[in-house]
This record gives C-alpha cells, structure tokens and sequence, in this order.
C-alpha cells in the first residue's frame, strides 16, 4: 500500500477482503492524524491570537473562519467527489477511467474554489455583519481573508489529491498531506505573529504557506508515487464534468448546510455581547480538536463503501456502517471524558471569563451527547454521497441546519441564554443524526435490490437468446 506504480496498473482495491472493522480503524485512526493536527494548530494560532489580550481580535478570527468554511465547503464537496468516483472505479478494476476522473475532478474542483473566492472577496463586510460581526470586528476579519482567502485554490489541490490517496487506499501518505500543513503551521504561527509582530496578518500569511505544502505533499503522493492522476485534457474534462458535478454539486450544497447553522449560531451568540462571541470562537476550534476523528472517520468509510460497492459486496457495506457507528460510539465517550475533565483548565488556558468561560464550560458538558449523533448523520452522508444518492445528505444536512438549529437554538436562547442555544442545536443533531444512519442501511439495500434485478433480468434476456436445440 505505499509502493510506486507504473502507470497502467490498477492499484489492489483491497477493501473489498479482510475484516471490516479493521479498514475502518486504520483508514479513520490515519486520516485523524492528519486531520487532528490541522485543527490542533489551528486552535493553537487561535490561542496565540488570544494571548495578544485582545478579545476583539479573537472575535474575529472566529467570523473570519466561518466565511472561510464557505468556501473550503467547495473543496470538500470536491474531495468527496473524486475518492466516490475514483474509488468505484478501481472497485471495478477500471485504473485508466479512476486517473482520468481524478484529474478531471481536480481541475473542476480548482475551478470552483476560484469562482467562490472572487465572489466572496467584494461582499466579505456585508457578510462579516450579516453572521453578526461588529464594526471593532468587522476590519480586523477582513484583513485575516483578504490574505487566506485566495489560498482556497491551493487547499483545493490539496484535498483533491488527498481524495485520490484515500480512494486508493493508501492512508499513510493522505495522512502526510494534512500533516504536512498541520507542521508548517506548528512552525512559522508564533514567528510571524510574535517573532515579527505581524499579529494577526502573520497568522492569515501562516495559512497561506500551510495550503501550498497540503498541495505539494498531496502531488508528490498522488502523481509522483501512484501515477493516479492522470494529465488534464479539455475533452475529457468536458466529458467527465456531468458525472463528477451529479456527484459533487449535492455533496458541495450538502458541506454548505453546517457553516450555514454555524453562522446562524455566531449571530444568535453577537446578541449576548463579545465575551459570548469569543468564547464561542473558542468552542467552534476545539470541536474540531476533539471530535476530528468523526470527520476523518466519514471520510474513512466512503472509500471502503465504494469499493465494495463496485465489487457488490453488499454484505461488507452493512458490516462497515455497523463497525463505523461503533467507532463512534467509542471515540465520542473518551473524548466527552477528557473535556468533562479538562474544562477548568481548558478555559483558562484562553484567558476566557464571564459568559464566555459560561459557555466553554458547558460544551464541555454537553458536547459528547451533540457529537455522537452528529457523527451519526457524517456515516449517513458518507453512504448517500458514495453510493449514488447525494441529494438525500443535502436534504438531511439542510435540514439540520435549519429545522434541526434555527428554532430549537432561538427557543433555547430565550429560555437559557447561550447555553440554551447550544442546547437547543443537540436536540435537532440527534433526530437527524438518527435518521441519517437509518437511511444510509435502507440505501444498502436499495442498492443490493436493484442489482438482484438487474441479474435477473440479464439471466432472462439470455436464457430468450439461447438457441432452441
């Protein structure tokens, strides 16, 4: 699973044998890696950003981020799209179709990130106050995405190779692309913003120079050693463009739905005052830190789907949804433990106080219960973007975003300030979290049914066909 490969030669599409929990584990154990060091960087720049003293600065790293989502959103709908359509091709032992669907994908996948950067860039203060960013705010957030923003075409590059790594099976060297920008980060943060005193422009620059070592490690695995990617071509572009966007429009509008329930959240938390919006800046980077092995567990279960997809292992799929939801189970009550102890500790470390430290402190206590279903709905939205039905994550994850977090949040509000509103966003992540695993094995069957009756009806056109002896 690391070895180069001439071009030509099908990499071994080995997650249709061997035990399913242990693909599981080890695709969502590396891709956690890779993903945990980002987003623990990550809430290390926040921190350093902090230690400035300046709560407003804080603030508005945490609504420069949120309009960063948007357009990261684009990427990961994309990323998706590659390792489903890539991954189902090598399923087939189809290598010269996966390395034309991979490059195509990564340059539709480039293309999207651009036109979403030059949309965003002239409506970026008009967004920052519409997600409830004030006017000390409102300059200091668009300073910080003038610089990051742009950077999303490199990060484009990067996830798309990353999908590639992933729909192949090779978990090491996927994990290496996000470690790659994770160490940069780690690196140049405190020297450009304290070693240069270049504050919180040193912290935008640092995300610049992270997204360009994601590319270049995710080039060097993907095209350097496994030769997956094949060179661009205009017509095959055009060809394939149908079915990657039926793939990654859904998935794109699907990865849109939480940073829409995270921007409603942000405006809810303006209304209680600054101290609220930086100690909600806080929650939003930790959630990442401490339950980015769900993400990287839904990333980890697409590819083990379609491959077994492909090769119509059906009784695998339902064996990977099961071993997955356990995973879960297990990850998100070692982590809830590890929060519940460490809240006090926690919150000091961000120098937060008043209604800020309120609310640390209670997404401490409540944020397992809210994560576990949400990494519910991940596995639900991993199947549907997977095997074909990605219209139905983007009506699960909008409906949470807006029936499952707009009222019961607003109705917590009123009854328990912050507090509620976060409690009121769990109530709706656990019906739709639910749901989503529900539906994603009734989409196993779905599938394992229409292909009985696809062989059926092969087996009677041939048996018309058969000459009469």
């Amino acid at each position: 699973m690391g070895e180069a490969r001439p071009a030509g030669t099908a990499p071994s599409a080995h997650f249709v044998t061997g035990s399913t929990l242990r693909h599981v584990v080890v695709m969502g154990a590396t891709g956690s890696v890779g993903l945990m060091a980002i987003f623990v960087v990550d809430l290390l720049s926040l921190l350093y950003i902090a230690r400035l003293g300046d709560p407003t600065l804080t603030a508005a790293v945490g609504f420069a981020t949120i309009v960063q989502i948007f357009a990261v959103s684009i990427n990961i709908g994309m990323m998706i799209a590659v390792g489903a359509l890539v991954s189902r091709a090598l399923g087939r032992g189809d290598v010269g179709q996966a390395r034309r669907l991979a490059a195509s994908a990564l340059v539709l996948s480039v293309a999207g990130s651009a036109a979403v950067t030059a949309l965003l860039l002239p409506l970026l203060d008009p967004a920052l106050r519409l997600i409830g960013a004030g006017p000390e705010t409102v300059p200091a957030a668009r300073t910080f995405l003038w610089i990051a923003l742009p950077s999303t075409m490199l990060m484009a590059i990067g996830m798309g190779f990353s999908g590639v790594l992933r729909a192949i099976g090779d978990a090491r060297r996927a994990m290496m692309v996000t470690l790659a920008g994770a160490a940069v980060t780690a690196v140049l943060d405190p020297v450009l913003i304290f070693g240069l005193g270049l504050g919180i422009e040193g912290a935008a620059i640092t995300v610049v120079l992270a997204r360009l070592a994601f590319a270049w490690v995710g080039y060097s695995g993907a095209v350097s050693v496994h030769n997956m990617v094949a060179r661009p071509d205009a017509a095959a572009i055009l060809a394939d463009a149908g079915p990657i966007l039926r793939v990654a429009l859904p998935t794109v509008l699907t990865n849109l739905a939480p940073p829409v329930a995270s921007a409603f959240l942000a405006h809810v938390m303006a209304g209680f005052g600054t101290a609220t919006v930086a100690g909600n800046a806080v929650v939003d980077r930790v959630v990442p830190v401490a339950f980015g092995g769900l993400f990287a567990l839904s990333g980890a279960v697409g590819p083990i789907l379609g491959q077994n997809w492909g090769a119509g292992r059906f009784d695998r799929m339902r064996a990977a949804l099961r071993d997955a939801a356990l995973v879960t189970g297990l990850y998100v009550a070692v982590v809830w433990l590890a929060l519940f102890l460490g809240r006090g500790p926690l919150t000091a470390l961000f120098g937060l106080e008043g209604a800020g430290a309120d609310l640390l402190g209670f997404f401490c206590l409540a944020g397992g219960a809210i994560w576990f279903f949400n990494g519910l709905l991940f596995l639900g939205n991993a199947s549907f973007n997977n095997l074909g039905f990605p219209l139905a994550a983007s009506a699960l994850n909008w409906g949470r975003a807006t029936l499952g977090t707009m009222p019961p949040a607003l109705l917590g509000a009123h009854l328990a300030g912050p507090e509620g509103a976060m409690a009121g966003m769990g109530i709706g992540s656990a019906l739709f979290g639910v749901m989503g695993l529900a539906l994603a094995f009734r989409v196993v069957g779905v599938l394992e049914r229409r292909e009985a009756v696809a062989g059926l009806e092969a087996d009677g056109r041939q048996t018309v066909e058969r000459p009469v002896s």
